[in-house]
């Protein structure tokens, strides 16, 4: 019975060792970045323009994706530049939608509502700023909402 166990042990640590060397093999063992304990925390959003002073019942008027890690990529137009940016503001976000100081806009009452839904860093993430018109959003500081 004992060189049955025995026999089983050696045969399980010698697959394991064979999937390592496969891994090792194809790349796949060194995915995590240099220097970190584990792999990276998702961070992937979905970004978008509704046409109204509310995400939930306005039009979409666009939408797209952000991914942030292991490398900026989706759909934005300038993911390196958003990406930078949600890792200097962090989820506080306002930062990214406040107008410019020199931005002239009308006062008109035109609502545009951003929106930023998904996973930064691993935790649940969900945002909403409403411009009071198009103006107000296309000369804000950031560029996150830039789609």
């Amino acid at each position: 019975m004992r060189s049955i166990a025995r026999g089983l042990g050696l045969t399980s640590a010698a697959m394991g060792l064979t999937a390592l060397t496969a891994l090792a093999g194809s790349g796949v063992a060194g995915a995590a970045p240099s220097g970190t304990d584990s792999l990276y925390a998702p961070s992937a959003l979905i970004l978008s323009v509704t046409d109204g002073a509310d995400a939930d019942t306005g039009t979409v008027m666009r939408a797209v994706t952000l991914v942030c890690a292991p490398r900026p990529g989706g759909t934005h137009p300038s993911p390196a530049t958003a990406c930078a940016e949600l890792r200097a503001n962090g989820p506080e976000l306002d930062a990214l939608a406040q107008p410019r100081s020199d931005a002239a806009c009308t006062k008109e009452w035109d609502p545009v509502t951003v929106a930023a839904d998904g996973v930064w860093q691993g935790r649940r993430l969900s945002y909403t700023y409403t411009f009071a018109n198009p103006c107000g959003m296309r000369n804000s500081t950031g560029t996150l909402f830039g789609i």
